[in-house]
């Protein structure tokens, strides 16, 4: 293994070098915009208006071609400023953008402008090495948004890291879809199958030719590896994962890569196609932008790839648009980033380095791009698992004679719960006791929140093969898969999507929230892997709990607290 450090120099965008780039026959690559500085994410919307975010600037510009002629009219006008301004996506008439630390919605006005911004979140968690946040609406009508890991490789200490976020149209619920993604700026939805696909950026410094970059199927609740397996089931040589977890264990919990392309490419937006103008072979393919390799002695990247599906199943990555890797890969005339279909269906691409907004065209042939959303279907089943159900204990799975008295020191029975529980403030979960259960050889805990919306229940803890002998929890316990003290003690996911305790955090002002901490004792230890839910637990309990009690306590949330 070696490792190398070589980033090609930026040469400037001239005329010559741009008829350089290379397309395939019946394309042509043009300028549609120049001198933009740091251009980022671009979306359009359905009147044709292009908006391109400039992270170092700040700011979302918006540039009109009202004569058809494939360039930007006059100047950009600046619509929206805010630092970091990175991610945006337009649903509707309005206009969402998210910068490191902060989720905002804008009215798109009658001109293209944007009235004022306004923040639906401001606690997304914090960057370190991957700070650029991005957003697409998906087909169930919530926003998504990728959250990528704080470094190369480590342990995240908050759960929100290395993830795709589900987020509600209003900002007030906010749960984590799929995990262990390293840094997966660029993701779409399939406009045939409804379900969801991205580019995730390998680690770095293992090599030339290793980590590939990978193409994922992401599914709720799956976990895809980051950061102690990789590809196509590699093991990351390094890191170690927390509580005694074999580097095997969690290898056995994540899903492999798809398809994987060259290491350090880089991935930076991914769309399927849903234009008219190109030919049909084009047809349900995607593409994606690959910014380019610094870590690496043969450059990879600076290039356009298509991503070719047959059925709905990922078949190849392939270039598409070459040449802006130049002067035999020592020097570049663009780091490729952004990525659109205009109205036209034509492509468009920006680049980050020297600021052009790049058209990809069919022929003379302009057709509408094809707005219509993919399926819902494939989202819907996905996040709906688990809703629409009663409470642990009063499921068939739990059934039993036995009654456990359970008790806490800070929460009475039906009294509130302590602000420092919550996860508005210490998230530290409460300390529990427990009667000891003749016969049992182990304990399982689920505590769930039946008002919550639109997640019924809301499943605040799973943790299970709680050794026979111990019937008491102290506060705070680890918000990890499995615990050293007290050893062997396995937790699961809940419906935020973290493991662990995950404090009560219902919308400021709803009425009082009942949480139910509900204990079980069973005849056996369970099977059930670290990590899994509720459910896969109930399951393997079936016919094993030989008593069960349950504590409730409530929660409101009356102002919002301080940030």
């Amino acid at each position: 293994m070696s490792t190398t450090i070589f980033k090609p120099a930026k040469v400037p965008a001239t005329p010559e070098r741009i008829a350089s780039i290379k397309a395939p026959p019946g394309f042509t690559v043009t300028a549609f915009a120049t001198g933009l500085k740091n251009a980022r994410v671009l979306a359009v919307s359905a009147d044709g208006t292009v908006y391109l975010t400039r992270r170092d600037q700040g700011d979302v510009l918006m540039l009109k071609d009202a004569d058809g002629d494939g360039r930007a009219d006059g100047m950009p006008v600046t619509v929206a400023n805010r630092a970091g301004m990175h991610g945006i996506a337009i649903h509707g008439t309005k206009m969402y953008v998210v910068t490191v630390k902060e989720l905002f919605v804008a009215d798109i006005m009658g001109d293209g402008t944007l009235g004022p911004l306004t923040m639906l979140a401001g606690d997304l968690p914090d960057a370190g090495q991957h700070a650029n946040r991005t957003i697409a609406w998906g087909p169930d009508d919530m926003l998504y948004l990728s959250v990528g890991s704080t470094c190369n490789v480590c342990n995240e200490s908050n759960p929100e890291n290395a993830t795709i976020l589900r987020i509600s149209p209003d900002g007030k619920s906010r749960t984590i879809f799929a995990s262990g993604l390293r840094n997966t700026i660029g993701f779409d939805w399939d406009p045939r199958s409804g379900e969801l696909w991205g580019l995730d950026n390998g680690i770095d410094f293992l090599g030339d030719e290793d980590q590939p970059e990978e193409l994922n199927r992401i599914e709720a609740g799956r976990a895809y590896g980051w950061p102690h397996a990789y590809a196509d089931g590699k093991i990351y040589p390094q890191s170690t994962p927390v509580g005694g977890i074999t580097k095997e264990q969690w290898k056995a919990q994540s899903v492999p890569m798809v398809l994987g392309y060259n290491a350090h490419a880089a991935p930076m937006q991914m769309l399927f196609y849903k234009g008219a103008s190109f030919p049909s072979d084009y047809n349900g393919d995607a593409f994606a932008t690959m910014r380019g390799s610094w870590n690496r002695e043969q450059p990879s990247g600076y290039n356009i790839v298509r991503i070719r599906f047959d059925r709905g199943k990922a078949t190849a990555i392939e270039p598409f648009v070459t040449g802006f890797l130049t002067d035999g890969g020592q020097t570049h005339i663009a780091r490729p980033m952004g990525l659109a279909v205009a109205k036209d269906g034509s492509l468009l691409m920006a680049d980050d380095a020297n600021g052009v907004i790049y058209r990809i065209a069919y022929g003379k042939g302009r057709k509408n791009a094809v707005t219509t959303m993919a399926p819902a279907v494939a989202m819907v089943r996905q996040t709906g698992k688990g809703s629409d159900v009663p409470l642990a204990l009063a499921r068939p799975e739990t059934s039993a004679r036995g009654v456990i008295g359970i008790t806490s020191a800070t929460i009475q029975p039906n009294g509130a719960i302590p602000m420092k529980h919550s996860d508005y403030a210490d998230g530290a979960s409460p300390a529990l006791r427990w009667n000891a259960v003749p016969g049992a050889q182990s304990y399982a805990l689920i505590v769930e929140d039946p008002d919550a919306k639109p997640a019924s229940p809301f499943v605040h803890w799973v943790a299970w093969n709680i050794p026979a002998s111990v019937t008491a929890l102290p506060e705070g316990v680890q918000e990890q898969p499995r615990l050293t003290e007290p050893e062997g003690l396995l937790q699961g996911r809940t419906t935020r999507g973290s493991t662990g305790y995950y404090g009560p955090r219902p919308p400021v002002g709803d009425p009082p929230h009942h949480y139910h901490f509900q204990i079980m004792a069973l005849d056996r230890m369970l099977t059930v892997p670290a990590g899994a839910d509720r459910d896969a637990v109930l399951t393997q309990a079936k016919g094993h709990v030989i008593a069960k009690g349950e504590l409730i306590g409530t929660y409101a949330q009356t102002v919002a607290p301080p940030k």
